[in-house]
Order: structure tokens, then C-alpha cells, then sequence
């Protein structure tokens, strides 16, 4: 629990832990009726939410920012951003979204991670685009009551579904970012990067040097750390890191070998740094994910 001072006021705030449905899916989606009109305690996650109001008017509080949603309307939430909110009028209904951005970058729409990530405003900073704009508003809307449907549906495919929706609000707030509150990033830097990009994906179960690295991209070594850094919002180690836990998630559950013959496959011989760098990721151990991920299936 910690406090937060606004205005000579020290208020409590309480760091929310997200948990996940699907092992498989850094997402959680409910619907919710509210029966009394006290606020809800300050509170922030990683996640980043957004809320659909079904029917009834809630007061959302972000930071400074009050926010009054009817039915149809939708607000944009950015990671770590304080928040609260209550019910106004009786017979509130609303959809919540939470999902783990970074997660849904996949390799063709990496050049974007900078958007919404390395944004130098709060994605809440965005919500001027539902008050002016009713089409992106109703499009939001729909993605996230789609995701909602899907989520409790589980139809064969859904986790594709529910990706697809993802990357559709990311879209739909791209389009129409008429004040250009996302940092947008020329791909330029980007593209000349791919071939590092391109080096790692095929060395994963290599020791990968940054001095090698920089020398594709005929950068000095301190001159390619940062911007890497700065073009893809992740150290160059880290990015590595990331792409090679990617590879062992999808081994751990196409293949029976040994956490110990995957960790080395993935040239992370040493076991405990595979765990600490695996955990990060999933926040469990890879046994664990293993576990969860066959029971999920055998409960499907």
C-alpha cells in the first residue's frame, strides 16, 4: 500500500495485481454491475484499461482528470496511471478490458512498440479521440465487447480472435491520433535494425554479442546501445532475453524435453538466471507454465 500527495492530501493508492485467465493470453476481461455509489480506492497496474459502459453513468477519475461515461461511451486507461471511479446513475453496467500492451508486439507490427510504450504522454491522453470522434468511440466499443464475447465463448480459435481485437484498438487510436499525442517514430530506424532483428531470430540458441550487432549496422558499440534503446524501447539484452523466453514458451509446449535441455537449448545453461528471465516474463517458473498450460487445455 502507498500514498500519494496531491494538493497537501496524502491519499491511499493500492498497486493492483492483474491475474490472467489464459497462460497464454496477458489479458483479463469481465462485466460488472455496480449497486452503490462509493468511489473505489486510487489504484494503478501495468495493464493498461479500457472500459465500455453498457448502461448507467459512471465518474472515472485518472490522475487530475474526471471523466463522466454514458451508455456507448469508452475511456482509455494507460499503464501505471492512477485511477478510480463510482457509479452516478443506477443501473450501471460496463465491460472491463486489462491487458499486458507489450505482450500483443508481435515481430510485423514491432515498429509501433514505440507508440504506445515509449509514449512521452499517459495513453489517457488519447480519450479526446472518443469525444470527437463517434465512429473510432463505437469501433473501440465494439473490439472490446467482441473480446468480452470471445473470452467467455472460447470457441476453437479465440485467443487468435482476442489478438486480432487487440491490435485493432491499436489501430483505431493510430488512425485517428489527429493531435499526435503518440510519439511516432519514423521507420527508418526501424528498418535499419532489421537485420539485427532478422540475426537474432535465427541465433536464438547462440550467445549473441552486442559487439556483433553493432557491427552489422556498422555502429560503434555505444552508439548502437542506445539507439536500439531508443528505436525499440528495450536494451539490446533485453530484447534478446525476450525473444529467446518467446522460443522456450513455445518448446515448453510442443515438445517433452527437460526444462534443463530447453534452458540450454536457448543457450541459458545457467538455470537459475533461465528461471529469473522466465519468471519476469510469466511470472511463474517454466514447470509451472508448463502445468498451467496442460490444465488449461484439459479443462477447455
Amino acid at each position: 500500500m502507498q500514498f500519494w500527495d496531491i494538493g497537501g492530501l496524502k491519499l491511499m493508492i493500492i498497486n493492483e495485481k492483474i491475474s490472467f485467465e489464459n497462460p497464454l493470453l496477458s489479458l483479463k476481461t469481465f462485466q460488472s454491475k455496480r449497486v452503490n455509489h462509493n468511489m473505489i480506492t486510487w489504484h494503478y497496474h501495468k495493464e493498461v484499461e479500457i472500459i465500455a459502459v453498457l448502461s448507467g453513468q459512471l465518474e472515472v477519475h485518472v490522475g487530475e482528470v474526471v471523466y463522466l461515461l454514458e451508455s456507448g461511451d469508452v475511456i482509455l486507461i494507460g499503464s501505471n496511471e492512477l485511477h478510480r471511479d463510482r457509479m452516478i446513475k443506477e443501473g450501471l453496467e460496463y465491460i472491463v478490458l486489462q491487458f499486458d500492451i507489450e505482450q500483443y508486439f508481435d515481430y510485423s507490427i514491432m515498429p509501433y512498440i514505440k507508440y504506445f510504450a515509449g509514449t512521452n504522454d499517459p495513453l489517457s491522453h488519447l480519450n479526446y479521440i472518443f469525444e470527437n470522434n463517434v465512429l473510432a468511440k463505437n469501433e473501440i466499443f465494439d473490439a472490446v465487447s467482441e473480446i468480452y464475447n470471445e473470452s467467455q465463448s472460447k470457441k476453437t480459435g479465440y485467443e487468435i480472435a482476442v489478438t486480432l481485437f487487440i491490435h485493432k484498438i491499436m489501430l483505431v487510436l493510430l488512425r485517428n491520433d489527429t493531435n499526435k499525442t503518440l510519439n511516432v517514430q519514423h521507420n527508418a530506424d526501424f528498418l535499419r535494425l532489421k537485420p539485427v532483428l532478422d540475426y537474432v531470430d535465427s541465433h536464438l540458441m547462440d550467445k549473441i554479442s552486442i559487439a556483433t550487432a553493432a557491427q552489422m549496422v556498422n555502429m560503434s558499440y555505444y552508439h548502437f546501445v542506445k539507439f536500439f534503446k531508443n528505436t525499440i524501447q528495450m536494451t539490446f539484452i533485453e530484447y534478446v532475453n525476450y525473444k529467446k523466453i518467446k522460443k522456450a514458451e513455445r518448446m515448453l509446449l510442443t515438445r517433452e524435453d527437460s526444462i534443463t535441455q530447453i534452458g540450454e537449448s536457448i543457450n541459458m545453461n545457467n538455470m537459475a538466471h533461465f528461471y529469473k528471465i522466465f519468471k519476469k516474463y510469466n511470472h511463474c517458473s517454466p514447470n509451472e507454465f508448463r502445468k498451467k498450460m496442460l490444465n488449461w487445455k484439459s479443462n477447455e
